[in-house]
């Protein structure tokens, strides 16, 4: 298997990178669309968060790199404002880091 990780993009309506109006129900619709483009690009969809009333989007993926998620909203004309590369680093990942040595 491809050694993958994680990466945050980012849409903000101030930006223009998030549809103008964006209900839950057309979310929906296009979802089923990007799931269909990541899995053509390797690219695991693992969790999206949305402000509707806001216009934010917020989409946590598994990659090989930052060019397959570029790849995937470029297929889908979805523009974006970043895409970074993220670890975790919770409680729990820093104690069980700090105790494996």
């Amino acid at each position: 298997m491809q050694s993958m990780r994680f990466y945050i993009d980012t849409h903000d309506r101030a930006r223009q990178t998030f549809p103008e109006k964006l209900s839950p129900e057309d979310f929906e619709g296009f979802y089923s669309l990007y799931e269909m483009a990541c899995a053509e690009e390797g690219v695991v969809p693992l969790r999206t968060h949305v402000g509707f009333e806001e216009g934010r989007a917020f989409c946590f993926n598994m990659a090989p790199d930052a060019e397959a998620v570029r790849r995937v909203h470029e297929k889908l004309g979805l523009p974006f404002d970043s895409i970074t590369e993220v670890t975790t680093a919770t409680p729990g990942d820093m104690f069980f880091k700090r105790h494996a040595a």
